[in-house]
């Protein structure tokens, strides 16, 4: 079974061999569809993007893939056709077939991300489109070995260092590296960004083009309306932008329906009166919340990877926070509890354990895919 197959695989490696997915997607290409691919990098906004973007194309009469991750509570979450998430019949049968395709040593040898990618890319076949997000971005995803027919990069900022650099500089040259013909920029925080796209680009001898270049008076007034109509946060109507500059580039008509159903789980989801829930892990997330929030207090449920910025992620958040409620999740990445004591300390935040909800206060639950998960074990009972 896929899952008792994965299960063995580690979701988080220290070191990456890098050359292993492209030469075993050499390989094994013959055997895979051709599907066209539209690619998703950048550092947040990459799931919401691909989702408005996958559901505008589906509900325009395309057949859509749609691959994302991480999922929160189920693998089927990270690939979804057509308006739903992958069945478990459909998963397991492309598992028989990847594995037919595969050697036991390369099978065995791919990476978590890796195996999953080429699961989803071989459930695209007879798609007419694959919109693909990248994992942790880079020239060197996974996600990059495909042949693409657009790309588009949703904002950059700080996040995974340890693997794409310490600089915006850094960080927007190896995303931005993984371009291959056509590429379309989201609204950045950093100006430098599109210095660096139009550097890079004419190293690649690929074609840069801004959002405010395909997106035209109409279309800003359409997207105010799809925004009051999905009740999008100021964020995540940056990211529709993108995904409707995707659409023009590819002259695919859109309208007010064409967006039915795009939210994605997890950003900014209200799951009860009093509790919204947020996969956001890093500071630009955080300021993102903190916008779409603000004027209320919130019981801030909460927990960090330790190679995460979390003091700058509460300060940020501390003008919305009551207390911290730290819950527990296991996972060898987690920050020690007393660091984030520390941190918390440091700040003048009050915090303590979390245990269950309080219905007389609201509730935000932020910090990663982790937290959100075992937020819903707790919760769901």
């Amino acid at each position: 079974m896929l899952s008792s197959f994965l299960a063995k695989k580690p979701l988080f490696y220290d070191k990456i061999d890098y050359d292993r997915m492209p030469r075993i997607y050499a390989k094994i290409k013959k055997y895979l569809p051709k599907t066209p691919m539209i690619h998703i990098i950048g550092t947040n906004g990459k799931g919401t993007t691909g989702r408005f973007l996958a559901t505008a194309l589906f509900n325009g009469g395309y057949k859509t893939l749609h691959y994302t991750s991480p999922h929160i509570s189920k693998f089927n979450e990270r690939i979804w056709i057509d308006g739903k998430n992958i069945s478990d019949e459909m998963l397991e049968d492309a598992h028989k077939k990847l594995q037919l395709i595969l050697s036991k040593d390369e099978s065995d040898s791919l990476s978590y991300f890796e195996y999953s990618t080429f699961l989803a890319f071989l459930l695209s076949s007879g798609c007419d489109f694959a919109v693909f997000e990248a994992g942790l971005g880079g020239e060197r995803d996974a996600t990059c070995v495909f042949e693409k027919k657009l790309t588009l990069l949703s904002s950059v900022d700080i996040d995974h260092e340890s693997f794409l650099g310490s600089t915006i500089e850094e960080i927007a040259t190896t995303k931005l590296k993984a371009m291959q013909k056509d590429i379309v920029i989201g609204e950045q925080r950093f100006s430098q960004v599109l210095d660096i796209a139009h550097k890079t680009a004419t190293q690649l001898g690929t074609n840069v083009y801004t959002y405010k270049q395909l997106l035209d008076s109409e279309d800003m007034d359409k997207i105010l309306k799809i925004s009051d109509m999905l009740e999008l946060p100021l964020y995540l109507q940056q990211n529709l932008k993108l995904a409707i500059s995707g659409l023009k580039f590819l002259d695919i008509e859109y309208g007010m329906k064409s967006f039915d159903g795009a939210r994605l789980f997890g950003r900014l989801s209200k799951i009860g009166e009093n509790i919204v829930i947020d996969v956001g892990h890093n500071p630009l997330a955080a300021t993102s919340v903190l916008k779409a929030l603000s004027g209320k207090k919130y019981i801030l449920v909460y927990n960090s990877y330790k190679d995460k910025d979390y003091n700058k992620i509460i300060s940020i958040l501390k003008p919305i926070i009551k207390h911290v409620e730290i819950i527990d999740i296991e996972d060898e990445r987690v920050v020690k509890k007393e660091l984030l004591q520390t941190s918390l300390n440091s700040l003048g935040v009050k915090y303590s354990t979390f245990t269950k909800i309080d219905n007389r206060y609201d509730y935000l639950v932020f910090g990663s895919f982790s937290v959100v998960e075992q937020f819903l074990k707790v919760f769901h009972g």
